[in-house]
C-alpha cells in the first residue's frame, strides 16, 4: 500500500470508529463519484466465473436508472463449465480488516429486473475465493432500500463465524442459475439494524 493510500485508510478506518461510536451509519458508497470510485476511495470491479473456467459475461456500468445515479451490472450467468456468476465486487480496506462491530446490518438501495441477487461478504477469515457469507434478495423494478442483519448473513463453504470486525470486502452478485442479470445499486453503508 502507498503512503498516501494508508493515510486515507487510515482517516476512513479513524471516521468509521468515531461514526460508530456517535451511533450514525458509516456510508460506504452512495455514488456520488460518477465512476467506480466509492466513497471509501477503492473501486468497485467486476468479477465473474471466468476467473475459473466459467463462460459467464458482464459489464460494470455508472449510470442512472428511475432517476437515481447507481452502478449497474448486466450480463448473462451461465452454469457451463462449472461456473455461474457475475459480481460487483468493492474492497473495504485494500485488503486489510475493517473494523465494522459497532454496526450490525448492511444496508443497500437496489433495483432491477425481478431477479434473486445475492448480498456477499468476505473476511480476512477467509481463504478460499468459493467461501464467503451471504444473504438474498430480490431486486425489484422499483429503487428498494434493504436493511439486511449480519445475523441473517450465512457462512458459505465455511466453518468459521461471521466477525464484523474483519471485514474485508462487499459484492453483489448474481449467481447459480442461468439467466440474465441486471441490477443497479444507488448506495451501500453500514448500519445499527432498525427494529421491527
Amino acid at each position: 500500500m502507498k503512503p498516501t493510500q494508508r493515510i486515507l485508510w487510515t482517516l476512513v478506518m479513524t471516521f468509521a470508529s468515531l461514526a460508530a461510536n456517535a451511533g450514525d451509519s458509516l456510508i460506504i458508497d452512495d455514488r456520488s463519484s460518477g465512476d467506480l470510485g466509492s466513497n471509501l476511495g477503492s473501486s468497485w470491479r467486476l468479477v465473474s466465473d471466468n476467473v475459473m473456467g466459467g463462460v459467464s459475461a458482464g459489464r460494470l456500468t455508472p449510470t442512472q436508472h428511475a432517476g437515481r445515479d447507481c452502478l449497474r451490472l448486466q450480463g448473462e450467468v451461465s452454469t457451463r463449465n462449472n461456473g455461474g456468476f457475475v459480481q460487483m465486487v468493492l474492497e473495504l480496506a485494500d485488503g486489510e480488516a475493517m473494523d465494522a462491530s459497532a454496526f450490525d446490518a448492511v444496508e443497500i438501495e437496489v433495483a432491477g429486473n425481478g431477479e434473486r441477487y445475492n448480498l456477499h461478504l468476505r473476511t480476512t477469515d477467509l481463504w478460499l475465493p468459493w467461501q464467503s457469507y451471504r444473504a438474498e434478495f430480490t431486486a425489484t423494478p422499483e429503487w428498494q432500500r434493504l436493511q439486511i442483519p449480519f445475523r441473517a448473513i450465512h457462512p458459505y463453504r465455511t466453518g468459521k463465524p461471521f466477525r464484523a470486525d474483519h471485514l474485508k470486502r462487499i459484492g453483489v452478485v448474481a449467481i447459480g442459475r442461468d439467466f440474465q442479470a441486471d441490477v443497479c445499486l444507488a448506495s451501500v453503508s453500514l448500519r445499527k439494524a432498525q427494529a421491527n
